[in-house]
This record gives structure tokens, C-alpha cells and sequence, in this order.
């Protein structure tokens, strides 16, 4: 057992509470609150009044999938080779040792959604990850936890330079129409197969769509420019589909649209340069924006395009344009864990979830020289400076 005093703990979902405990068993949180007695046989961690927060989550990322101080050797986000590739997992390219995972836990991140990038119109499923362990299978939250799309000028540019199909922003559409279309009628003949007796014929590309025509798991759909958001949208709706709008780059232009429309919106990567046409709008006012709008957004690094283990900074970057402060560290926490579906196991401190904390030395929403004292992952101790 795990007891924290003395903190000044943020639970994301209450109100912030003032020399708090947490009572962590077997790896998960068993209690919140003031003037808790700790257990005798309990390892005890004063936090000295430091801030305690849930370990912050990155929502959209291709961590572990595009490593760190190497080129194409370790460069296994994009089977740029066909634009329709569900049946890519992403835990099957993702290497755990990256030394991006030790750099994003001792700075507070200790969860990642990653996967596919966005050469593709379908890339691949993503998977939710602790960013502490060795094998990614022990290191699992969710997988998949969303099936990748893309829009805009990412696959147009890659097809084009194949001389293949798509290469517009028509062409993107109609291969996903197209694959939704025959995912629905391979799911019929499925149906009748089995119930003829008969051995149904197998696609292992529209096997892997399956999860999406039944809500099981969203379309993560990378959209920067206003047009490309609104067309993910309207894809989405004819086929009755779940969807992410990820990056939202332009979001701030529609953002009362957006907020009719109910759905999350992970915006991001803000910072570093508008190195293509679509990314002519990017602003930090963005998360504000939308925020005041209604619309409930995460931030995301995009790792690799800014280092992961800046999240923090973005959600500070993001609080200096104008978000709220706790908005900021929502965006970062439950908010991201609610968008991507994880929200039963992490994004909060309270009772039976994983004992995912963090123990800070300043506040890394808005201090630029905070320093991580603690790390705790499944209610263990991987950090401590």
C-alpha cells in the first residue's frame, strides 16, 4: 500500500483539495480526501504541499512508433504504400525502450495514445499506453482505441508523388466512403454466412473496420483546415460512425459549428512552425476558443512534431493565450481520457482508478522551471528526483 499527505492535490473532477491524502492498494486509488489515517504497514510519501495531479495524458501521438535519434530504421508509422491499411496495429511497430517514454514520464506523462501516422486515408489502429515498461503488451490501457483517418494534404501529397489514387481531397473522401461502404456489406454477408452454416470469406482489412461500423471504437480523424473538418464530419454521419477531430487546427474558425456537433476535439501540435499551407491559421487562441464555444478539447504534441514530454508546455502555452488554468490541466488529464475513451482507468484521482500521480515541485501549467519530484505508475514509485 501507498499513502500521499500533504499535497495539494488536483482531482480534475472535484475541487482542489488543500493538505490531501491519497490511499493507494494493489496499484489503484482507494481513497481522496482530508485528514485520512494511513494504514500502518503502508509506504507513506510526504508531499510537502507540493501540487499532486494525475499523470497527464497525451491523446494523440505516434510515440514508440517514430523513435528517437534515428532515421528510417526506427521510422515505422506510415506503410505508405497503400492509402486503405486498417489492419496496421500500432502495438506492433511501437518499441517500449525509446528513450521518448523515459522522458515523458519524468516529466509528468503517463499516458500515451499512439499509433499510425497520417499518410494514409486509413492508417491503422492506435493503442493506449503506460509510458513505463518494457513489453507493450504489460503496458497496455486500450487496444485499439481508435481506428486512424486522415484528411487534407497529407495523403494527396504522398499518393500524388506515387501517381495513384487519391490525389485530392475528393479522392481521400472517396477511398473512405468507398472502404466504409465495403465494410458494411462484408458485415451482411458475415451475418448471413454464419447463419447458413457457412464459413464466411475473410478480409483482414475490413475485419479491422468491423470495430468502427459498431461504435465499438472512433474514427480518429487528422484534420487540420475548417473544410477537411467538416468533411470528416459529414463522412462520419453517413455511415453513423463515431470520430475525433484531431489536430482541429482551424478550429477556432467554426467553433459554435463544432459545438453543435458534440464531438472532442484534440487540438494540436501548436507549437513549432506552419510548415505547410494548412496550417496558415494555427494559433495558441485556439483552445480558448473552442472552450468558450463548448466544445471539450484535449491538446496534443503530436510527438515527434514537439517532444512529448512538452505536453505540459503546451497546456501552459495554451493558458497564456487566454484558456483557464484548470481547463488547461483538463485538457491534459480528464478531458483527454474522456475523448479517447480511457476515462475508466485514468485521467483523474479518485477511487478505482489506476494510481497514475505525479508529485510537482512548482506548476507546470505555468511555471516554466517546475521540476517533476515524483512519478508513480500503477501505484509504483518509477521516478523520484
Amino acid at each position: 500500500m501507498l499513502f500521499i499527505k500533504n499535497g495539494l492535490v488536483y482531482t480534475m473532477t472535484g475541487e482542489v483539495i488543500e493538505n490531501g491524502c491519497i490511499l493507494v492498494d494493489d496499484g489503484k486509488i482507494v481513497a481522496v480526501g482530508k485528514n485520512l489515517e494511513a494504514p500502518s504497514d503502508c509506504q507513506i510519501i510526504d508531499a510537502g504541499g507540493r501540487m499532486v495531479t494525475p499523470g497527464f495524458i497525451e491523446a494523440h501521438s505516434h510515440l514508440g512508433l517514430h523513435e528517437s535519434s534515428i532515421g528510417f530504421e526506427g521510422s515505422d508509422y506510415n506503410e505508405a504504400i497503400d492509402p486503405v491499411t486498417p489492419h496496421m496495429r500500432a502495438i506492433d511497430g511501437l518499441n517500449p525502450m525509446d528513450f521518448s517514454l523515459q522522458e515523458a514520464y519524468q516529466n509528468g506523462v503517463t499516458t500515451a495514445v499512439t499509433g499510425p501516422g497520417s499518410a494514409n486515408v486509413i492508417g491503422g489502429t492506435f493503442v493506449a499506453i503506460k509510458t513505463y515498461g518494457h513489453r507493450v503488451d504489460d503496458m497496455v490501457i486500450k487496444n485499439p482505441v481508435a481506428m486512424k483517418a486522415a484528411f487534407g494534404e497529407n495523403p494527396k501529397r504522398v499518393y500524388n508523388n506515387q501517381k495513384k489514387s487519391p490525389s485530392t481531397r475528393m479522392g481521400t473522401a472517396a477511398v473512405l466512403r468507398e472502404t466504409l461502404f465495403n465494410t458494411k456489406v462484408y458485415m451482411e454477408k458475415k451475418e448471413q454466412a454464419i447463419k447458413e452454416g457457412k464459413t464466411p470469406d475473410f478480409n483482414m482489412k475490413l475485419e479491422a473496420m468491423i470495430p468502427v461500423m459498431k461504435k465499438e471504437i472512433p474514427l480518429k480523424a487528422h484534420a487540420h483546415r475548417a473544410d477537411d473538418i467538416f468533411t470528416a464530419l459529414r463522412i462520419a454521419k453517413e455511415y453513423d460512425i463515431d470520430i475525433t477531430l484531431d489536430h482541429c487546427t482551424e478550429g477556432h474558425l467554426i467553433a459554435d459549428d463544432l459545438a453543435k456537433e458534440g464531438k472532442g476535439a484534440i487540438v494540436g501540435p501548436t507549437f513549432g512552425h506552419r510548415t505547410k499551407f494548412e496550417l496558415q491559421n494555427k494559433t495558441w487562441d485556439t483552445p480558448k476558443v473552442l472552450v468558450d464555444a463548448g466544445v471539450k478539447i484535449a491538446i496534443t504534441t503530436d510527438s515527434p512534431v514537439t517532444p512529448l514530454h512538452y505536453l505540459p508546455l503546451c497546456a501552459g502555452l495554451a493558458h497564456k493565450a487566454g484558456l483557464n488554468e484548470m481547463e488547461a490541466f483538463k485538457a491534459i488529464t480528464i478531458n483527454a481520457a474522456e475523448i479517447t475513451g480511457i476515462s475508466d482507468r485514468v485521467g483523474s484521482i479518485e477511487p478505482g482508478k489506476d494510481a497514475d500521480i505525479v508529485i510537482f515541485d512548482g506548476n507546470p501549467i505555468k511555471d516554466v522551471d517546475y521540476q517533476t519530484f515524483i512519478t508513480i505508475i500503477d501505484g509504483k514509485v518509477i521516478y523520484q528526483r
